[in-house]
């Protein structure tokens, strides 16, 4: 995840601490960014251009396959090589 990102869950999660212990906000802070980096490093996550350029690659197969199944169900109308057993 993106490092502006963690710091901004790590600001939202020190808004929620009582006003009592923010003097100890610097050590927070980094305390939670800490967590959220290691937590957040456990996930199978992708990037954003990783996840588009997956998505473009599933479209493409999706046309083709689309493509092929049309063809398929041309030759068995027409009754050629897919319509009956191989010689």
């Amino acid at each position: 995840m993106e490092s502006f990102r963690i710091d901004e869950l790590a600001r939202r999660l020190l808004e929620r601490v009582p006003p009592a212990l923010r003097s100890m906000q610097a050590d927070l802070e980094s305390n939670f960014r800490a967590v959220l980096r290691e937590r957040l490093s456990r996930l199978d996550l992708v990037s954003r251009d990783e996840f588009e350029a997956q998505s473009r690659v599933l479209e493409r197969t999706r046309q083709r396959l689309e493509a092929l199944e049309a063809r398929l169900a041309q030759m068995e109308e027409a009754g050629g090589p897919a319509n009956g057993p191989a010689p």
